[in-house]
């Protein structure tokens, strides 16, 4: 079997948590050498743990810290686009992106470390599968153009995801059954911990990051798309996607930047991803597999301090996306328009406004990235032929 998937884990935790998606590979009889895996790390990291765990567990792999991921960028002489990767922060996926576009890669697929597969369920092979989906499905929309992911169950548990408007709450929700074919993108979703901000976690009672209601596998019932023109949060904790959509799945660069805004990369790229689905007919397909969300400890607060900056932001940037990109035949051209209303946008009636024009700029360099990496690739001289 072609190595044809490169799974990416930002890990400075807990890196051992891949033995269990190993394991359930091997119990599900998914193929392991389909996979590549690349551990996105810092300086101050075991990288040599990481690198024995990978040995042990016989799945090939590699480790960047900051130090490796700079001498790659040497290497496929980029360096000057190095600065698209955030330091501490977990919008460093952004570098597997660009590992697995410089290598070839089908598929990608995202896992954070705080994460377990369900032992019933083959998590690589779902995914797989929901991106090689062709049939009938649950299509949803509401009434305020945004799909809540856990819809199914909200009546009960009143949960709104991380990165959902607090101005599209209270939505009426429509359902009806579609045809699809042409799946790019697999959003697993999550038991235990939901994946909520700061301010919802506040609101249910937890000073510890965590919210005190929880989810089950019998919160969610049959895999649903939304609806063209409605938008959801994409969360990558638990997610695959076809090499195609990486023009424009950039991770965002939270957390390292003068205005302190954090935990909106996967959220926006999400934005991002669906706007150009929606142009190019595709759909993001959700549900299953599902993973148990076991989030450490930490204060509630701390979350905030780095969410409360893109707040204000986050209740508009997808209107700002929705109003570009309709002519546009690629996820680089629907990706550039996005880029080019954010980069030349006049956000000053935002709190950090100025935020979206510096997203809007990076934006751009990654497109240029990705075609430097092209073009290296492509003048490549082949090794000559032994007589």
């Amino acid at each position: 079997m072609t190595q044809d998937i490169c799974v990416v884990v930002p890990t400075i935790r807990n890196h051992e948590c891949m033995r269990e998606y190993f394991a359930n590979a091997r119990d599900h009889g998914f193929d392991l050498d389909r996979l590549y895996v690349v551990l996105v790390t810092e300086d101050f990291c075991d990288t040599e743990a990481m690198e024995r765990m990978l040995d042990e567990e016989g799945v090939d792999g590699a480790v960047f810290d900051g130090t490796a991921r700079e001498e790659w960028f040497e290497e496929q002489g980029a360096s000057e686009y190095a600065h698209l990767i955030p330091e501490a922060s977990h919008a460093q996926t952004s570098f597997g992106l660009l590992y697995l576009w410089a290598n070839d890669f089908e598929y990608g697929v995202f896992i954070d470390d705080d994460t377990l597969p369900h032992e019933d369920v083959d998590f690589f092979g779902t995914h797989m599968a929901n991106l090689a989906f062709e049939g009938e499905i649950e299509r949803v929309s509401s009434d305020e153009d945004w799909v809540n992911v856990l819809y199914q169950n909200v009546d009960e548990h009143d949960l709104y995801p991380r990165g959902y408007p607090y101005s599209a709450m209270d939505e009426s929700v429509e359902t009806e059954t579609t045809h699809v074919d042409d799946v790019v993108a697999s959003q697993g979703l999550w038991t235990n911990v939901p994946d909520l901000d700061a301010v919802r976690i506040l609101m249910d009672g937890d000073l510890q990051g965590q919210a005190q209601t929880r989810t089950t596998a019998a919160d969610f019932g049959e895999d649903f798309v939304a609806a063209e023109g409605n938008y959801l949060t994409v969360c990558s904790m638990n997610l695959a996607f076809r090499r195609e959509v990486v023009p424009a799945f950039y991770q965002l660069p939270m957390d390292d930047n003068e205005w302190d805004v954090g935990r909106f990369d996967d959220i926006w790229s999400g934005l991002f991803l669906k706007r150009a689905c929606d142009v190019l007919g595709k759909h993001i397909y959700n549900g299953d597999p599902l993973c148990e969300h076991n989030k450490a400890p930490r204060s509630t607060f701390s979350d905030l301090t780095n969410e409360v900056h893109g707040l204000e932001l986050n209740e508009h940037v997808w209107e700002e996306i929705d109003a570009v990109g309709d002519d546009a035949d690629s996820y680089a051209e629907v990706f550039e328009a996005m880029a080019e209303r954010l980069a030349e946008g006049d956000y000053e009636d935002w709190e950090n406004g100025a935020f979206l024009n510096y997203c809007g700029e990076y934006m751009l360099d990654w497109l240029d990235c990705l075609d430097e990496l092209e073009t290296a690739e492509s003048e490549q001289v082949p090794a000559a032929a032994d007589d």
